[in-house]
């Protein structure tokens, strides 16, 4: 009996001790809920936006930089005795403007009832120096600061890009891209394409608030707080100098300049005209300004130097050469009669070998060139013939990087197009074609076509004998200044260095010559 009593008593030890255990264990976990509760009542989230990455030119000069922007955020529950007519005295709104911020906040995808959102962006330094004292009047609202986009010089706008809130389907698209609705995101230009190093991490504020909801401190001396981080700073191959003299070229007018440094592909000016101010798609008035620029008949948001695509005319004629003399069907003593029967020309020549058909742009010659390219006898049907020739043609002719993007550091860059036979065989449906179809590529009319940072890119693989570095606009990022090794690689023509002495000596002459 006494072992079997022993026995029961020690189960109903071990079971107390487990009730006591579990009772102490929820009455922890109960207070550490309270505890919790409490402090979510008494603690307020602020975002700490990071400071975008500065871009600068070759030169060390600030292009892009930041400036202060204040934004009214509201906590709705916390929004009582709202006394309207002294919020838009403070604000200078009228009841109308108040009324619709009201019902944009509630139709924004982040609102809550509970956490902050976005009511009032962009206040002026004078209005946030005129309203920061009196936002105690308005309880649930405060002052968010973050920074807007400023431009030193109202130059290279296609080519620096700019800002704006992200748009709620790039938001929906990019869902795992860490973007809120109301982050600003580069939308254009170097902005755009350099955004992952540009934008710097958000940090976040826990802040500890008195029952009045006013702002007391750090919440636990910031255990709690992480650090923004800030953007990386670009420094470009710009010469803004260079740019700004390329600008006034080209004042009121339409066209390109680019210039492109040949011995490191770095882009020395890009000049697209018209333009516009890069200042007027920042701060209050992006949206008012955005609608006059993109509507523009002049079209400034069009960037030329890549978007643009024209037929290359007479500079092509120095590639129909490299291309020639590489297939062995000229040599650079080779003489051909300026025939104006075949094909129009202009000035005094009249037999021409190819320093002077480059010279003075002899149209019959490289008609007569493209003729012995085309058609050289590796078949004895023509049509076939021409096939095979213009398939020589177009390998030659895109490896000096026509035809298609070359990889530049900015969005949208057009390739152009370097006719194939592909091309024809489309183009000419259920019909043979040959030379006589296609002779006007020779002096590069026809369906030839090529952006202005191409042609730039060719004289520069001209100058370089046989060979480019992909032309871009950054050429470093951080502090180390290192170049960006994807553009340290060399991209190779299919032509013999040996044969560029006779294109170089050519083009100098026309410059000398004055028959540009």
């Amino acid at each position: 009996m006494n072992e079997g009593r022993k026995e029961i008593i020690q189960i109903l030890v071990v079971m107390i001790s487990l009730v006591m255990i579990v009772k102490l264990f929820l009455i922890q976990v109960a207070n550490n809920r309270y505890a919790e509760l409490a402090d979510s009542n008494s603690v307020m989230k602020e975002v700490e936006y990071p400071f975008r990455g500065l871009i600068y030119d070759r030169n060390g000069k600030l292009l892009v930089y930041n400036t202060p922007q204040y934004d009214v955020m509201l906590i709705r529950r916390e929004m009582h005795h709202f006394d309207s007519a002294a919020f838009c005295a403070a604000f200078k709104l009228s009841r109308e403007e108040l009324r619709r911020l009201f019902q944009e906040m509630v139709l924004r995808k982040e609102y809550s009832r509970e956490k902050p959102t976005l009511f009032l962006e962009k206040l002026s330094n004078t209005d946030f120096a005129r309203v920061q004292d009196r936002l105690d009047e308005f309880p649930g609202f405060y002052i968010q600061a973050r920074t807007t986009r400023a431009y030193t010089w109202p130059s290279l706008a296609n080519a620096l890009g700019y800002v704006s809130e992200i748009s709620k389907d790039r938001l929906a698209n990019d869902a795992g891209s860490n973007y809120k609705q109301g982050d600003y995101i580069g939308q254009s230009g170097i902005e755009a394409f350099y955004e992952n190093q540009l934008r710097g991490k958000r940090g976040v504020r826990h802040l500890y608030r008195d029952v009045k909801g006013l702002i007391k401190g750090s919440f636990k001396g910031g255990a709690y707080d992480t650090l923004s981080v800030p953007g990386e700073n670009l420094t470009t191959g710009i010469d803004i100098e260079l740019q700004q003299y390329g600008e006034l070229l080209l004042n009121h007018k339409a066209g390109s300049i680019v210039a492109i440094e040949p011995s490191t592909g770095e882009i020395l000016a890009l000049v697209s005209g018209p333009s516009y101010d890069p200042n007027l798609l920042t701060g209050k008035y992006y949206s008012t300004n955005y609608k006059l620029v993109s509507s523009d008949t002049n079209k400034p948001l069009f960037n030329r130097p890549l978007m643009a695509q024209y037929r290359p005319g007479s500079i092509f004629k120095i590639a129909q050469a490299m291309t020639a003399l590489q297939e062995g069907v000229i040599t650079p003593e080779t003489r051909i009669r300026c025939d104006r029967s075949i094909i129009n020309c202009h000035g005094p020549h009249t037999n021409e070998d190819l320093r002077g058909a480059i010279t003075n742009s002899c149209n019959p010659y490289f008609h007569g060139v493209f003729r012995r390219m085309i058609n050289r006898g590796q078949s004895e049907d023509p049509f076939k013939d021409s096939r095979l020739g213009l398939a020589d043609w177009n390998k030659h002719i895109r490896s000096f990087g026509f035809g298609s993007p070359l990889g530049i550091d900015l969005p949208n860059e057009k390739g152009g197009l370097v006719p194939s036979p592909e091309d024809y065989d489309r183009w000419y449906t259920n019909r043979p074609w040959k030379f006589s179809n296609i002779y006007s590529l020779a002096i590069g009319e026809g369906e030839n076509l090529v952006a202005p940072i191409q042609m730039a890119n060719f004289a520069a693989t001209v100058a370089n004998r046989g060979f480019y570095y992909t032309p871009h606009l950054v050429k470093s990022v951080g502090k180390d200044g290192k170049p960006l090794p994807q553009y340290l690689e060399r991209h190779y023509t299919t032509i013999d260095c040996t044969y560029f002495k006779v294109a170089v000596d050519a083009m100098q002459n026309v410059v000398q010559a004055v028959t540009a």
